[in-house]
């Protein structure tokens, strides 16, 4: 399989390999997760402990779930992400140009996908934000949005769902693994699904598994991607009055 990156140094098959704190980050992103999507409610009475704002409180439940998961996963693939930033350095103009054309590449392909199943419709997850945003400022919300969240996903599902995952199957199946989880993860709480709330998950999961495999498994160009949609999403809602999204939703 051809990549736009040629691997320096070469490729080293141990940093593929599934390690105790792999399955620890990976178990813990998990069980949380599936905590927020079944029993979140149990959290209100602390929330309203925690701050009286109810947005204030639930970005820093947030903020300390990805803090903690995000520094395991720095912890867990340390040695990938050095050796992927050396690999980026040695074409810095590739990481210049690739990254804001696979954003362009990600919007154009939801939106087309978009308007062949069906009129817009903000999903749960979106709209959840779009309300946190209104209360909570955009100094505080970059560093989960955009420094943080997007690692912690690219490593559960990039690296670990490809990079490692395909040495015990077959790519393919890992690619489409991660594309349907990766959706599966920011559709949880959706009352009613339907194609135009999941078109721009699937396309954005899609696009970043491409330019991962296409890039040779690099995490940190795919992470670039993923970091650089979420900042351009984050000023787009920012720069817009909430009674216009409210109008557009």
């Amino acid at each position: 399989m051809g990549t736009a990156l040629r691997q320096l140094p070469a490729p080293r098959p141990e940093l593929y390999v599934f390690s105790r704190l792999d399955y620890a980050t990976a178990g813990i992103y998990t069980a949380v997760s599936a905590f927020f999507a079944t029993a979140s409610g149990l959290l209100a009475p602390l929330l309203l402990q925690l701050s009286p704002n109810p947005a204030i409180a639930s970005y820093g439940v947030n903020l300390a779930f990805y803090g903690v998961i995000g520094l395991l996963a720095l912890a867990a693939a340390r040695h990938v992400a050095r050796r992927d930033l050396r690999v980026l350095a040695t074409r810095p103009w590739f990481t210049l140009l690739m990254v804001p054309l696979a954003v362009v590449a990600a919007m154009i392909l939801t939106a087309v996908l978009v308007a062949l199943t069906g009129p817009p419709q903000t999903s749960a997850n979106q709209a959840g934000l779009q309300a946190l945003m209104q209360q909570v400022p955009a100094w505080l919300m970059v560093p989960l949005l955009v420094v943080v969240g997007p690692f912690v996903e690219e490593y559960i599902f990039r690296h670990l769902l490809i990079g490692k995952l395909s040495g015990k199957l077959n790519i393919w199946l890992c690619c489409a693994l991660s594309v349907a989880l990766f959706t599966a993860v920011h559709i949880v709480g959706q009352e009613a699904l339907s194609l135009p709330v999941l078109m721009p998950y699937l396309a954005m999961g899609a696009i970043l598994v491409l330019v991962y495999v296409w890039t040779g498994n690099n995490v940190m160009f795919s992470y670039f991607v993923h970091a650089a949609k979420n900042l351009l999403a984050v000023i787009f809602i920012y720069a817009i009055p909430p009674e216009v999204l409210e109008r557009l939703g």
